[in-house]
Parts: structure tokens; C-alpha cells; sequence
């Protein structure tokens, strides 16, 4: 049976706002009589994946798939992101996977991006804390010229002088308009709370990091990172797993790697103590609130439990930080809250932005709320609204063939199995609500959090006595 994505969301849209205006209507709010029930859930069936790896080392997953008329691809390369970027070039990766398809030996920025044009689709790049994807997609007819570009662009960019010369300098404008946001600010001083001097705390760059860029340096760190033993090409759409196998052994079956392969990132830290900072922004009429801690990794056996916790603390519009500081409150336009888990850790962290008065209050409902999550279950209802939520998202994103072949990589990539793509919703409708509690307890009790404020110190300074001494920065 064919579905219609655009349909499905609109209806879970319109759903999940019914039940999330009539909770906060109150508990003898009733939903509209004519509303139909809710369906039962639909497993995600496990594709079959055809997997073959190259001579190279280069694993090849092909995904065929009926529906639309194109072929996507995602190459995903372990250890060519933000936590392989250097000590002193903090959110090198960022410029790098933007630089990555502005040209090579064969042909220019403006013929790469005409090419993959040309093929019905388009090409890029997007670096993650564990490495890197280059991705694309065309025309069935066009998938092999497609894989063909692919490979041109992973084996042989060559980062011409004057693109990362126009690169360097727009990174540096910006740098400039990013740090003057009290979220960036904000983020910085949150990651160091968390990671300490672990790589996933580089994620920001400096100005400093971005001077010192050149493309004599961007192509060392190609030829470091780019190999074919530390990659996984997936293929996804009209195309048979023959066709797929052929059509990569031709594109990448001489790609070589040289020297020493990039070392695993060590595990982040699992626990720090908590910190109370304030950053400093002279003016400002705001205060952007952080929480956070050190947590799992994505392969962690609690992961999916300790999401879900997240998820019903600050996972959404219904989740209870955004109805407790938006709806009732009024305090802020959006606060959010949960967990990131990724292949060498992770963390748990909340969010806000709100009016200089309520500074100290808002920071009193967010530890209220961690409260909460720690010392009651979760009411049954609230629960089965969240995860139906959480599976029909899931379900709906994965319906998208381009969501299939980028959650097959980053499951690769953080070091979870294939199989993982449908074993999803069965393990989260699986959660009881004292996992959750417990999760609650072990990954959010309130002790545990530092909390960062990014604002005018002067204008918040008595709000902020009861929750502890605030280390000022800059």
C-alpha cells in the first residue's frame, strides 16, 4: 500500500495538537466525539539490504526500493568529522565538508554542482561528531554517472586556493554574527561543562582556527580522512543490488588509502561534576538557559529508554518543559530538552531563552520538572501520547527514501546494527514508566546538571543566589 507522508503528518500533526491543547485545557477537558481513534501502529519493515565489501575495504549496502524515480546515495566516512578536527582547529570540519564539493582535478565547483544537475540531482556534504557524509542522489537512469561523481569528488577534491580563500572568509563573517547570539554562547560554555577537553567539545570554530586554514592543509586532512576502509557507501531506490554492486566497484574499486587511518575518538566521560557558569553579555534584555550533563553512547543499552525520558521531558510542543514554560508560564517561545547519544558518549541537556525577570523562576521550573521525571512514573496516558508521537515520526520520516539510506549511515556511524532501522519502534513501545523513571534518576536527576546563563549579570544577579554560586566568564 502506498502512503502519503504528506497526509500522515498532517493527521498526526492535527492529533498530537488536539491532545496537547485538551492537556493543557485540564484533566476534564474531552477530545472533539467525531475524532476518529487512533490507528494501531505499523512496523517499519527491515529492508533488505544486499551488503558486499570491496577489496578496498569499502562497505556497499544497496537498498532497492519501488516508489520514487531516483537513486540516493549516502557515503559515510568514520573519523573524518569534528571530534578528528585538531586541538587548536576547533570546527575545522565544518568549513572542510563545505569545501569538499567545490571542486577537484576534473572539474569546478560550478561543473560539479551542473553535473550532478544534470543527473537529476544535487551533491553535498555535512560533518557530524564521528565523521563525515557525502551524499546525493539522481535518476535511475543517472545513478551510475551519479556514483561516478561521488567517487571523483571523494578521491580527488582538490579545495582550489580561491574557494577556501572565499570560504575563510565568509566563515569569518560568520563567527562574527554567531557570537553575538547568546546561544552560541551559550552552546560553548554548555560542551566544555559536559565533554571538558574531550573532541566533541570542538565543535565551534575560533577565528584563530579559521585563519589558519589553508588548502595545503585541506588536502592533508582529505587524504587523511577520506578511506575507503573506514567508509560505508548506501544506495537506496530503483536500482537492484547487482546494478548497485556493479556500479560502485566501478566507481570506487581503485580508491586507495594512504597512510595510518584516524583513531577511534576515546570515550567521553560519563559523568563531571556539576558547575554553575554565567556568561557575561553587557545589555542584554534576556537570559539563554542551559542544562546539561555527560551521558551514553548510542550503543549503550539504556539508550533508548533514557531518549524516551528526554522525549516526554522535552521532546516536543506536548513534551512538559514547553507546556510548563510556554503554555502556562509564558516565560519563553520554546523550551526543549533531552538526550544526544552518539558513538563515543553522550549527553542529556535543556534549554530556554527567557525575560530577564523570570530568569531565577524559569531556572525553578526546570528543576521542578527534572523533579518530577525522577520522583513519579509517568502517567500511563502521557506515555502512550509519547510514544506514539516518538513511532509515528519515526515511521513517517522513514517512509522518504533519502531518510532511509542517512539513518542507515548514522546508525553505522554511531555503531549500531542495520537491523536497528526496524527494531526502533517495537523497542520504544517496549518502554515501561519505571524505565523511565529509572532512566529519569540515573541520567536526569537535578544534581547532577550544571546549569550556564548567558546574560546581564547585574540584571539577574539576585535571581540567582538560591541555585548556588555562578562562575562569571566572558
Amino acid at each position: 500500500m502506498r502512503i502519503h507522508t504528506n497526509s500522515l503528518a498532517l493527521s498526526l500533526s492535527l492529533a498530537l495538537t488536539l491532545i496537547a491543547g485538551a492537556a493543557a485545557a485540564g484533566p476534564t477537558a474531552k477530545l472533539p466525539e467525531r475524532l476518529p481513534p487512533l490507528a494501531a501502529d505499523k512496523a517499519l519493515p527491515v529492508p533488505q539490504i544486499a551488503q558486499k565489501t570491496l577489496a578496498n575495504g569499502l562497505q556497499v549496502w544497496v537498498v532497492p526500493r519501488q516508489g520514487l524515480p531516483r537513486v540516493d546515495f549516502a557515503l559515510t566516512v568514520r573519523n573524518a568529522g569534528y571530534a578528528s578536527d585538531a586541538t587548536d582547529a576547533p570546527g575545522f570540519s565544518a568549513l572542510y565538508s563545505g569545501l569538499l564539493v567545490e571542486g577537484t582535478a576534473k572539474r569546478d565547483a560550478k561543473a560539479i554542482a551542473e553535473a550532478a544537475q544534470s543527473y537529476g540531482g544535487v551533491i553535498g556534504a555535512m560533518p557530524y561528531n564521528d565523521g563525515l557524509t557525502l551524499s546525493g542522489y539522481a535518476l535511475p537512469s543517472q545513478a551510475a554517472s551519479m556514483m561516478q561523481l561521488l567517487s571523483e569528488v571523494a578521491e580527488g577534491a582538490s579545495f582550489p586556493d580561491d574557494e577556501v580563500k572565499l570560504a575563510k572568509a565568509n566563515a569569518l563573517q560568520g563567527l562574527k554574527a554567531q557570537q553575538s547570539q547568546p546561544s552560541f554562547k551559550a552552546t560553548r560554555a554548555l560542551l566544555a561543562t559536559t565533554y571538558g577537553d574531550h573532541p566533541y567539545a570542538r565543535t565551534q570554530p575560533t577565528e584563530a582556527a579559521i585563519n589558519a586554514v589553508t588548502a595545503e592543509t585541506m588536502r592533508a586532512e582529505h587524504a587523511r580522512r577520506f578511506r575507503p576502509d573506514r567508509a560505508l557507501l548506501v544506495v537506496t531506490g530503483r536500482i537492484s543490488a547487482e546494478e548497485g554492486f556493479k556500479s560502485a566497484e566501478a566507481a570506487f574499486g581503485d580508491w586507495k588509502a594512504s597512510g595510518e587511518p584516524i583513531a577511534d575518538v576515546a570515550p567521553a566521560r560519563s559523568s563531571a561534576p556539576a558547575q554553575r557558569v554565567f556568561v557575561q553579555r553587557d545589555g542584554s534584555v534576556q537570559s539563554a538557559l542551559r542544562l546539561g550533563r555527560p551521558a551514553i553512547a548510542a550503543t549503550d543499552a539504556d539508550y533508548i529508554p533514557a531518549q524516551l525520558a528526554g522525549i516526554v521531558l522535552g521532546g516536543g510542543f506536548s513534551s512538559r518543559l514547553m507546556q510548563k514554560l510556554r503554555e502556562e508560564k509564558g516565560y519563553t517561545y520554546g523550551a526543549r530538552g533531552g538526550l544526544s547519544a552518539f558513538r563515543a558518549g553522550g549527553a542529556v541537556q535543556a534549554s530556554a531563552d527567557v525575560r530577564n525577570e523570570v530568569t531565577g523562576a524559569a531556572i525553578g521550573e526546570f528543576i521542578y520538572e527534572l523533579g518530577r521525571l525522577s520522583d513519579y512514573p509517568v502517567p500511563a496516558q502521557e506515555l502512550e501520547d509519547t510514544k506514539r508521537y516518538v513511532a509515528g515520526g519515526y515511521l513517517i520520516n522513514n517512509q522518504l527514501q533519502a531518510s532511509v539510506a542517512s539513518s542507515l549511515a548514522s546508525n553505522w556511524l554511531y555503531g549500531l546494527p542495520p537491523e536497528f532501522l526496524g527494531e526502533y519502534v517495537p523497542k520504544v513501545r517496549a518502554v515501561s514508566a519505571e524505565q523511565v523513571q529509572a532512566m529519569a534518576k540515573k541520567y536526569y536527576a537535578v544534581k547532577d546538571q550544571s546549569i550556564i546563563v548567558v546574560g546581564d549579570y547585574k540584571a539577574v544577579q539576585s535571581q540567582l543566589k538560591e541555585y548556588g554560586e555562578f562562575k562569571q566568564e566572558k
